[in-house]
């Protein structure tokens, strides 16, 4: 896979000399078009040829990427848009992998490595490539060193590498799956990752005593690689392809992909939750101000309308009272007038 687009010749622009020239040994100008070879695809040249004039930018007016495969040149062919995401989202994962643990460096896309594979039908006993993996882990360990100014390649061997799988031909697809897994396995890479967004390529291998890749089983839908730290991810999650907020807080991904979010996100989680609390508290203490208020309120009426009651009985017994007074001053009277009375008829 490349990340830019690749200009295809006409099949009579083909060249038979050095690239980003015609027959007459003039410049091209821009003459390809998609649909055709790329130039050059093909055509065998020495590693040191390569390594001068095909490895970096052959073409100055051609976008085209080589690899060399044990004398012969294979344009890296293009991505589509869903390969790109899928590809950009792994990539995503071994960055932050990288960043968390600090153990490895990434090579991807446009930079080779070397490769020196036995076979006993080379006369020397093994033949070599030089690949351009879409993307290569080498880990602090290696021992080779990758990271001065001047490496425009690695000369050592990457400890994984991951190819988003190409498949506009049965060649490609079977350059991927078979031709370079042989390749991997037999030059040392450690884990080989082919990624598909269709699923029917996607595979994930480790490599054998026997330098044979055995596939890597999932554990409960989980991979996990033996040779970068704490790196492992849902099977599924390559087709859905979730954010990094989404799986910093997921138990799989936690560990490398922004871990310190994962603590932020659990301290707001529970600041949220305590203000919650408190504002049930505070709503729970509202109500019971108000039921007090309303059971005052209540004591209040009633002892209003006991007040009330109490003065009605008051204003009553003193009502009979003045009433009983007011009988008692009359029968006083009626008895003196009979008694007067009763004195005059004596």
């Amino acid at each position: 896979m490349r990340s830019r687009e690749i200009l295809q010749p006409h099949p009579q622009d083909i060249p038979n000399v050095g690239p980003g020239q015609n027959r007459n040994g003039s410049r091209l100008g821009k003459p390809y078009r998609l649909g055709g070879p790329a130039p050059d695809e093909g055509r065998r040249v020495t590693k040191e040829e390569y390594f001068e004039r095909w490895y970096e930018n052959p073409y100055p007016d051609i976008d085209v990427s080589y690899e060399w495969n044990n004398g012969i040149l294979e344009a890296k062919p293009l991505p589509n848009r869903p390969q790109l995401d899928l590809y950009n989202w792994f990539l995503s994962l071994l960055q932050r992998n990288i960043e968390t643990f600090k153990h490895a460096a990434l090579l991807n896309l446009e930079t080779g490595f070397e490769l020196k594979m036995p076979d006993p039908n080379e006369p020397s006993g093994h033949r070599e490539a030089v690949r351009k993996p879409d993307v290569g882990v080498i880990l602090d360990t290696n021992p080779t060193y990758w990271g001065r100014l001047d490496q425009r390649h690695f000369e050592g061997v990457c400890d994984l590498v991951v190819e988003a799988v190409s498949d506009s031909t049965a060649a490609e697809v079977l350059r991927d799956t078979a031709e370079k897994k042989e390749d991997y396995a037999l030059g040392g890479v450690r884990e080989y990752f082919i990624l598909d967004p269709k699923g029917e390529h996607m595979r994930f291998y480790r490599l054998a005593s026997d330098r044979r890749y055995q596939t890597i089983q999932p554990h409960e839908g989980v991979i996990r690689s033996d040779v970068m730290e704490g790196l492992q991810f849902r099977l599924e999650d390559l087709y859905r392809m979730p954010d990094h907020e989404q799986l910093a807080l997921d138990p799989v991904y936690r560990g490398y992909v922004l871990p310190g979010y994962h603590v932020l996100a659990t301290k707001a989680e529970s600041e949220a939750q305590r203000a919650h609390h408190e504002a049930q508290r505070a709503d729970q203490e509202a109500q019971r101000a108000d039921h007090e208020a309303q059971r005052a309120d209540h004591e209040a009426a009633a002892r209003q309308q006991a007040e009330d009651h109490a003065a009605a009985q008051k204003a009553a017994r003193h009502l009979a009272e003045e009433r009983a007074t007011t009988s008692e001053e009359q029968l006083r009277q009626l008895r003196e007038e009979l008694d007067r009375l009763r004195k005059n008829l004596t």
